[in-house]
């Protein structure tokens, strides 16, 4: 915090304010106070949320909490935000997407935006003593609740942009036009792999094929499996208008329906694609195995293939249950592997994430027919551990290479997983037997086997989903780093991401720093800087597609319930508050709301300690975890919200 002092005497305080959907502001400041200030409505100046502001505290409390005045905003989160247009007393103005945006941005008077249709506009003049911001429109989106509209919103909202500026296309283009004699002078100096078996196991839906897998049986019986990547480092080359668009996305975004990706189709469909029975220049990670699983030797290198067939998981999964159709033999082999390396992982700490992902059937408007849950196969494990397998050799090659004179690792991008904090374990800990699971904790916090042993506890269970998810919050977020701490949900002590670079910046990064120690160079200090920006660049885009994924999921199940008002069905108590319970559908796992003031037979309080409401009368009670049915009252598409009420 800084210290000038304020009007009350005592130091102003410096931070970043989150706004609640009540329009509350709470100050987070560095380092973390015990209780955040709270800011009340009132007092939020010009602030909005995810703002650098500078605050006052005051001397008076509310309910025991410290209050705070914001009186400068030192920086702002972002400018630029997404909404419906809709007539307010102040005239034409944008209601932003953000619920934690708390106040409507005022359109110039000449605006011509049509109402009830959605925009994005970037923030204007905010003076002191006004009570609303001033707006322009950058994009007019369309109108409200068309579905295409709602996903371009969605990846807007996010701050990411939906198409590739003009020269970006250009360069990807001009890479096309000169790719086949690129190929023909690749081919004299890179390791030729075409001839031997190879494929891509994919979703049946895939468009980019990042990566394949091949396997030949060697004269001592050994086999020589080859995790073979696209190469996106060849033709995406630092410094092009091609290299700055990935580096400023990070990642491409799977929403429901669509990929926005973070390449420009030319090069993420076809170019750099492992297209089936095309020629293509790949980053090839390739083992000799025994027949027991045990990695004899591994070779890194630039290589060229030819994908023999495009697999989906279910006919990958169907040569591998049955024995028959193409490849089959093959497929069956690299699964008994592929479950060899499973057991291993788990054997030496590895935790066991599996969750339900839900998958949608639109019709031709893009509304849900259909929610259902995603199967997990083992063709999805298969394809998993021998990226694993990749992933961790290469950063385990990397890490070993002689260092610099200070005897340090060479510069590398890790993804990394932090152990869980002690206070979070606690608190899982509690969690878990107030809904009747044990698990153990000892003085080193909480160890991968206690988790497993837990999973394994309540697999198939209603609350199995719920367990998994605190025990997922409690946990550390994995992130890009280029300082190594290992991998603690995966159990390695170092890893990293090679095998997506078509889809994730921090890969082609991957590629580039491997081709440079491959080739015996080392990596300058001067550009630590670079990386370490990068990584922590690339996982913040990281985090924002994934929240723009589950909006566009949420949506989508807002929409399928919207069509149901009325109809009854059963799910499982995920969450208690003050306010209400919140009931998940066992199927859709479609989210809903019961309040509490809705349930007509008690007066219900919330018990804390044992995550459950206790009716005061009845002594009726509703915990985390039980089955119950309801009905769905409202579909609330804008807020993405649900209404249920017990039937």
């Amino acid at each position: 915090p800084s210290h000038t002092p304020g009007r009350s005497g005592a130091k102003e305080l410096e931070g970043v304010i989150s706004i609640s959907s009540r329009a509350v502001g709470y100050l987070k400041t560095n380092p973390p106070a015990e209780i955040d200030t709270e800011i009340q409505p009132e007092n939020l100046g010009v602030a909005l949320h995810g703002d650098t502001v500078l605050v006052e505290p005051l001397r008076e409390k509310v309910r025991g909490r410290d209050q705070g005045k914001v009186v400068k905003v030192l920086s702002r989160a972002r400018t630029r935000f997404v909404g419906f247009v809709a007539m307010t007393p102040m005239g034409k103005a944008l209601i932003p997407d953000n619920y934690r945006i708390h106040v409507a941005l005022i359109l110039p008077k000449d605006d011509t935006t049509p109402l009830n249709h959605k925009a994005q506009v970037e923030l204007g003049e905010w003076n002191p003593g006004e009570t609303n911001p001033r707006c322009r429109v950058l994009k007019v989106i369309g109108p409200k609740g068309d579905n295409n509209v709602e996903m371009e919103s969605i990846v807007l909202e996010k701050g990411f942009e939906t198409g590739f500026p003009a020269e970006v296309e250009k360069e990807a283009e001009e890479i096309k036009r000169h790719s086949e004699e690129n190929m023909r002078k690749e081919l004299q100096v890179r390791r030729d792999f075409r001839d031997v078996l190879t494929m891509t196991i994919d979703p049946k839906d895939a468009k980019d094929f990042d990566d394949a897998l091949s396997i030949q049986t060697l004269p001592d019986g050994t086999y020589e499996i080859g995790v073979h990547i696209a190469d996106v480092a060849h033709y995406v080359r630092p410094g092009t208008a091609l290299d700055k668009e990935a580096q400023k996305r990070g990642t491409s975004i799977y929403l429901v329906d669509r990929t926005i990706p973070m390449l420009p189709e030319v090069l993420s469909n076809d170019l750099c694609s492992l297209n089936p029975e095309e020629e293509k220049l790949a980053f090839s990670a390739v083992f000799v195995m025994s027949k027991s699983g045990e990695v004899r030797s591994r070779w890194f290198g630039r290589s060229v293939i030819r994908s023999d067939k495009r697999f989906t998981y279910e006919e990958a999964q169907e040569g591998i249950v049955t024995g028959k159709g193409p490849h089959a033999a093959e497929l069956q082999e690299l699964n008994r592997l592929a479950k060899i390396m499973t057991k291993e992982r788990f054997e030496k700490g590895a935790i066991e994430f599996e969750q339900d992902e839900v998958k949608f059937e639109l019709d031709e408007k893009g509304r849900p027919i259909r929610v259902f849950r995603k199967q997990r196969l083992d063709a999805h494990r298969l394809v998993e551990e021998f990226m694993l397998l990749a992933n961790r050799e290469v950063a385990t090659f990397v890490h070993r290479l002689p260092g610099n004179e200070h005897k340090e690792a060479p510069l590398f991008m890790y993804r990394i997983h932090d152990l869980p904090k002690e206070d979070r374990i606690a608190e899982l800990a509690i969690f878990l037997r107030a809904i009747g699971h044990e698990v153990h904790v000892d003085k080193k916090g909480i160890s991968a086997k206690d988790i497993n042993a837990l999973f394994k506890q309540i697999e198939g269970q209603a609350e199995e989903g719920i367990v998994k998810t605190a025990a997922l919050r409690s946990m550390a977020k994995a992130i890009y780093s280029v300082r190594n701490i290992g991998h603690f949900g995966l159990g390695f002590e170092y890893y990293t991401h090679f095998t997506s670079p078509i889809r994730r910046y921090p890969d082609t990064l991957v590629h580039r720093l491997l081709a440079i120690y491959l080739s015996g160079k080392r990596v300058s200090k001067e550009e630590f800087a670079f990386y370490e920006k990068m990584a922590t660049q690339t996982t913040e885009s990281e985090i924002r597609a994934v929240e723009a994924e589950r909006d566009s999921i949420k949506l989508k199940q807002v929409e399928y319930m919207s069509t149901r008002i009325g109809q009854t069905f059963e799910g499982i108590i995920s969450g208690v508050t003050e306010w209400g319970m919140y009931l998940e559908e066992k199927e859709t796992k479609c989210e809903g709301m019961v309040r509490l003031r809705d349930i007509g037979d008690d007066f219900y309080t919330l018990d804390e300690k044992n995550y459950c409401l206790v009716g005061e009368r009845t002594k009726r009670k509703f915990s985390l975890g039980d089955t119950v049915k309801f009905k769905v009252m409202n579909a609330d598409i804008e807020r993405k919200t649900l209404d249920y009420a017990l039937a």
